[in-house]
């Protein structure tokens, strides 16, 4: 009986050692898991299920080699699609495009795939569940979850529909009047003699082309005649050209109106009070830029015709000198893949050179009630099992999942140091075995000598 309980105890350490070995041999695998043997005593009872109080073990036995799910430490990267999990969770990747199969990882080593296919080190195709145009998702099932595929290279554009410009228009500048007849002057683009200031800015049609608005400012004399009637103080007029070799009957280089008299008017306190524009009197701080004489502006792109507003908003007269405090306008050109931009939260955008950032899916976090149960398949990975327990599926930043660190990867949690010192100890143990297999062997040849 000697025999056999020491040969459990060198069995033991053994099992020991190839634990500590694993775990020292994987010490710079991405998200791998180090694992440790739990052994317990063997004894013997009887068939009463007792046992005498002077009885004696019988050895040891290899219970369970348990994996340990602490959390490894970040190591940052100069990759976006090097992705940590900082807290519970693993991500969920299939093993081929149509397969309903789930395997789960805490390994974040991701590339795109020559189909544009976000996938692991191994192929697997990371799993995702859909957005809406804000990022939101509906379901969070892991029936719900597909892999994520990269969208076109191109990204489509948006007309402009807004421009927003807030100027400061010096109440100090001197004022214009058609000295011939001591009317209103119209503005002239070619005759800088005619307006005070000038901005401009871009905006885009519905195929991404770019145009050149710009924005011509005239300081009305206060005695300047409009119907016969002098238009007093704080009055300025407004036109806006674009050039005409982008508008259909419009030549190159000769600058085609948008807007030809917008009157814009300012109270005592210097603050806007009116704009009345061409065709009709539009809302006060917003000028209608779609019409000139009633009929659409026609690119000769080709591009459809458009609505632009254009908002005065924020505009003031003073004694300052002349500037723009805000110009913005929204729409965009054609954008290039440039990237992809991954958030605590999981949500994923495709990056493109127009400035957009478009929302294609939100990555599917998985988590287990009993982790230890889950069965590992070699690359980092596991699978599902009954004593798992079934997987509950979310987002990452959310209850008990935890956040996605995008440029980083999770490294090894094997602690070098406790596994080197770990292996000096399961080698005495099991030289101290083999040294009890030979005292008794030395026992036993003395009782045969004495027969």
């Amino acid at each position: 009986m000697s025999f056999s309980t020491a040969l459990s105890g060198l069995n033991a350490a053994n099992a020991d050692l190839n634990v500590k070995s694993n775990n020292i041999a994987n010490v710079n695998t991405t998200g791998f898991k180090m694992s440790r043997a739990e052994f317990g005593d063997v004894f013997a009872v009887s068939a009463f299920g007792s046992s005498s109080r002077t009885a004696i073990g019988s050895g040891t036995v290899l219970q369970n080699v348990a994996q340990q799910f602490n959390q490894g430490n970040l190591e940052f990267t100069e990759n976006s699609l090097d992705l940590a999990i900082s807290g519970e969770g693993f991500f969920a990747l299939a093993p081929t495009l149509d397969s309903g199969e789930v395997i789960y990882s805490r390994a974040g080593e991701f590339g795109v795939d020559n189909n544009g296919y976000i996938v692991s080190n191994e192929g697997w195709y990371l799993r995702t569940f859909p957005v809406d145009a804000q990022g939101n998702i509906s379901a969070t099932s892991m029936n719900a979850t597909s892999p994520i595929q990269l969208p076109a290279s191109v990204g489509a554009p948006e007309a402009t529909t807004e421009l927003t410009i807030a100027t400061n228009l010096p109440s100090t500048s001197p004022g214009i009047i058609d000295s011939g007849t001591g009317n209103i002057l119209a503005i002239d683009p070619t005759d800088d003699e005619t307006y005070s200031f000038t901005t401009s800015a871009t905006i885009y049609d519905s195929l991404g082309n770019e145009h050149i608005v710009t924005t011509y400012y005239q300081h009305i004399d206060e005695s300047a005649l409009d119907g016969g009637v002098a238009v007093g103080d704080n009055q300025w007029q407004m036109a806006v050209y674009v050039d005409g070799g982008d508008v259909k009957g419009g030549t190159a280089g000769v600058p085609y109106a948008l807007e030809t008299d917008a009157r814009i008017s300012f109270n005592a306190n210097g603050l806007l009070n009116s704009v009345d524009a061409d065709p009709s009197t539009a809302a006060i701080e917003d000028v209608n830029l779609a019409f000139t004489d009633g009929a659409p502006t026609e690119w000769l792109s080709g591009a459809e015709t458009q609505a632009i507003a254009l908002s005065l908003r924020g505009s003031t007269q003073n004694s300052g000198a002349f500037n723009v405090g805000a110009l913005t306008v929204n729409g965009f050109p054609t954008g290039r893949l440039t990237g992809v931009q991954v958030s605590e939260e999981g949500l994923i955008r495709a990056q493109y050179s127009n400035g957009q950032a478009i929302p294609i899916g939100k990555i599917a976090m998985g988590n287990f009630s009993n982790t230890q149960a889950l069965n590992k398949i070699g690359s980092t990975a596991w699978k599902e099992t009954t004593d798992s327990g079934p997987v509950i599926a979310g987002e990452a930043s959310t209850g008990s999942f935890g956040q996605i660190q995008a440029g980083a990867l999770e490294t090894s949690n094997v602690d070098l140091t406790a596994e080197l010192v770990g292996l000096i100890t399961a080698q005495r143990n099991f030289q101290a075995n083999s040294k009890a297999i030979e005292t008794n062997n030395t026992i036993t040849q003395t009782i045969i000598q004495l027969g």
